[in-house]
């Protein structure tokens, strides 16, 4: 298998800036509201938590590229259980 490219391996990166810059966000919003900066930490925390798992998510259910499409052609389509009885029952 081939070595993913620089743009899949920094794709977590990108993932963990944008749920930043929303949490930062968030807690902008809430600062200059009620200018308590505890509250405006929680809600920083808790905007950067949910974005990065809505952001995730939305990761996983894109459609493979073409190159990630011959990738998953070449590999054996059965489920991950079973390939791992497969593994398994060759050692022994």
């Amino acid at each position: 298998m081939s070595k993913p490219s620089l743009r899949d391996r920094l794709r977590p990166l990108e993932l963990l800036v944008i749920s930043a810059v929303l949490g930062i966000f968030a807690g902008l919003v809430v600062l200059m509201a009620t200018r308590e900066v505890v509250l405006a930490l929680v809600f920083l925390g808790i905007a950067f938590i949910v974005s990065l798992v809505v952001l995730a998510m939305l990761a996983l259910t894109m459609a493979p590229t073409g190159d990630e499409r011959s990738d998953l052609a070449e590999q054996d389509q059965r489920s991950v259980l079973d390939r791992g009885d497969d593994e398994r029952n060759r050692g022994h």
